[in-house]
């Protein structure tokens, strides 16, 4: 089972994409973080260890572009997603987004 939950901070974070969202583990695969996004109308989610300890935030962006890579398998999970998962020419195309909807 995987595990969600809000995360909702007072204090002013560094990052404001940071300031509230959804925290998933990073064992989520890559297909059911982009359907939980899409259900949540959220850009962004936050992903932490089986500790709950946060290890980075993945976007809807990003992981569209993982998700059209050759190598893309409907097992890979976030915390396996490579450096920032975006390729230059996916980061640089219009439109990237509309394949995550």
């Amino acid at each position: 089972m995987t595990q969600i939950q809000t995360q909702m901070q007072t204090a002013g974070p560094a990052d404001p994409a940071d300031a509230a969202g959804l925290q998933v583990c990073d064992d989520m695969t890559v297909e059911v973080a982009l359907s939980v996004m899409a259900g949540a109308r959220t850009g962004h989610l936050l992903v932490c260890d089986n500790d709950g300890l946060r290890t980075g935030t993945v976007t809807r962006i990003q992981l569209a572009g993982v998700r059209e890579g050759a190598a893309y398998t409907d097992r890979l999970r976030l915390r396996d997603v490579p450096g920032d998962g975006v390729p230059d020419d996916v980061r640089l195309t219009p439109g990237v987004l509309a394949l995550a909807r």
